[in-house]
């Protein structure tokens, strides 16, 4: 009997989260959904990040993911918007870590380069190339939630690897393997 496990990828944001999830059986994904948490539309930035846990706990407590795939903050010229982004990683990566889901972390380069073979693909080659995969109908307008379906694909085909990214079981794992940035 082959092992069943479902993968919740997200694209943190705090203009647009986005999220998608997927069945792991044997060696086959099942696409499950995905959708984009829309934030734009709050000015506070600290109800935005409140609105990011919460979505992801109600996603986790909703479809019991195996394991999480969020994509990293990609380092920009701009320091303010780079802040809220990895704000916003935080308190997702928070979400998974309080009901203790296993998280791995991959770069967006990584993502595209496992989703297309490209390391620089555009949003629209990766979409592409995930709706081919799995036979998408549709793709949405915005592809912020087709990123979050990329980071969870990502970790499948990463599966078994040795060096895949940065992985967190729970509070103490991630104390421990930041130690050297932990106050004590």
């Amino acid at each position: 009997m082959s092992k069943e496990k479902i993968i919740l990828g997200i694209d943190p944001g705090t203009t647009i989260m986005g999220f998608g999830l997927i069945k792991v059986i044997g060696k086959q994904m099942q696409f499950i959904q995905l959708n984009e948490l829309h934030l734009k539309k709050y000015e506070d930035h600290y109800l935005k990040l409140k609105l990011i846990f919460e979505r992801t706990v109600e996603l986790i407590d909703n479809y019991h993911p195996d394991e999480i795939a969020i994509e990293a903050p990609f380092f920009g010229k701009n320091v303010q918007s780079m802040l809220k982004l990895g704000r916003a990683q935080g308190v997702a990566m928070a979400a998974g870590l309080s009901r203790e889901v296993p998280i791995t972390e991959y770069s967006p380069k990584k993502i595209k380069m496992a989703i297309t073979g490209n390391g620089n693909a555009s949003k629209e080659q990766v979409a592409k190339m995930l709706q081919s995969t799995l036979k998408l109908k549709e793709l949405p307008k915005n592809l912020d939630s087709t990123d979050g379906l990329a980071a969870a694909v990502c970790h499948f085909y990463n599966q078994g690897r040795v060096e895949v990214g940065k992985s967190y079981t729970g509070w103490s794992a991630f104390v421990k393997q930041n130690e050297d940035r932990v106050k004590k």
